[in-house]
């Protein structure tokens, strides 16, 4: 919890964290589902229940704080859809049950699955183009490219999680296996334009403008997170059962799965050399910030795509890099989760100590 939400708690209680709710704050639901997907296939039940406990309270909890901000502060949400450097946060809503339905799927849970996909598809229909025209292309401020940063990847994220659960479901609902494979290729072909054209304009203005290193904020990591969905998707969509659309596009899927896969590790180091800067260099203090959900969940996505395309292609490699990818997302997950509670304890102690204090005055 950031110092403006305990100044908020301090002076509007929960009503003042509402309002300053990050869109983006469903990336805890990504990561702790990601890496309960991750855990579940490789026999760690207990832990994969553990971990898609939180991600199922964690989406309805916030499904509820963002009806209640939308309710209470449609000023700040508005806001929120005109800023290109939070707008595209809003995808995660999408991204996050949809990662929640493929792991529901795991157990057998199809329904809900397949809910949360409908939900899931309308939303991306809808948001894919209202979030880039309200935030960016609609703006008259210019440029705007300023403003790009590690967040325009979630649209790609969203849309790979709409691919990777229809192709989830495919084997599973007979009387839509047709529709759920057009889907599933559809929206892994749109997406993966979209990463290309977002990795051009998240490099411009990585190249054109001052680079600071507050700059570089954790969601920067999903630029290898989004690599990551798409190599899942492709595997997933390899493995589905045998329709026109999926005849026409394995081998296709399967080949570029493997170059994205390159490319996302290649990102890793990167990523890692950046936060040093950051941190090290700069001595930019690393504290809790809801954005850091936005690295883990790339961490575990990694971990899952490798095993999956590792099984899809037939590469024990990619299967030995999940195996032990898995379990340092789940040790940086732990770490974060501590920090949150940590920081929200605090957060609410300051919060307490401060209304006693004003009571008293009278």
């Amino acid at each position: 919890m950031t110092r403006a939400d305990r100044g908020d708690l301090a002076v509007g209680g929960v009503d003042g964290i509402v309002r300053r709710l990050t869109p983006g704050y469903f990336a805890l639901v990504m990561a702790s589902g990601i890496i309960s997907v991750g855990l579940r296939r490789q026999g760690h039940v207990a832990v994969s229940v553990v971990l898609l406990a939180v991600c199922a309270a964690a989406f309805v909890v916030l499904v509820a704080l963002n009806a209640w901000r939308v309710m209470a502060h449609r000023d700040a949400v508005l806001a929120d859809f005109l800023d290109p450097a939070r707008g595209f946060g809003f995808f995660t809503f999408i991204a996050g049950g949809n990662v929640l339905g493929v792991r529901l799927a795991m157990d057998g849970h199809h329904a809900p699955a397949a809910a949360l996909l409908a939900v899931g598809v309308a939303a991306w229909l809808v948001l894919g183009y209202v979030i880039p025209w309200t935030s960016v292309l609609g703006r008259t401020e210019r440029p705007v490219l300023p403003k790009a940063n590690g967040t325009w990847f979630i649209w790609v994220v969203a849309g790979q999680s709409v691919a990777t659960s229809s192709a989830t479901l495919q084997p599973h609902l007979p009387a839509l296996r047709d529709a759920l494979a057009v889907t599933a290729v559809f929206a892994w072909s749109v997406s993966l334009f979209l990463y290309a054209a977002v990795g051009i304009m998240v490099s411009a203005r990585l190249l054109i403008y001052e680079l600071r290193p507050t700059d570089l904020t954790p969601p920067y990591w999903v630029a290898m997170g989004a690599g990551a969905i798409t190599v899942l998707a492709g595997a997933r969509i390899v493995e589905m059962v045998d329709t026109p659309m999926v005849a026409a596009t394995r081998g296709l899927v399967a080949g570029v799965s493997v170059s994205i896969w390159a490319f996302a590790t290649w990102l890793i180091p990167v990523l890692v050399a950046a936060g040093w800067w950051r941190h090290r260099t700069h001595r930019v203090p690393l504290r809790y910030e809801p954005s850091l959900w936005s690295m883990v969940f790339p961490l575990g996505m990694y971990a899952v795509a490798a095993a999956y395309l590792g099984d899809a292609d037939d590469l024990p490699l990619l299967g030995q890099v999940g195996a032990v990818g898995i379990w340092i997302a789940f040790a940086v997950w732990a770490v974060v989760l501590a920090a949150m509670v940590v920081s929200a304890a605090r957060a609410g102690a300051v919060g307490y100590a401060e209304r006693r204090s004003d009571t008293s005055t009278y």
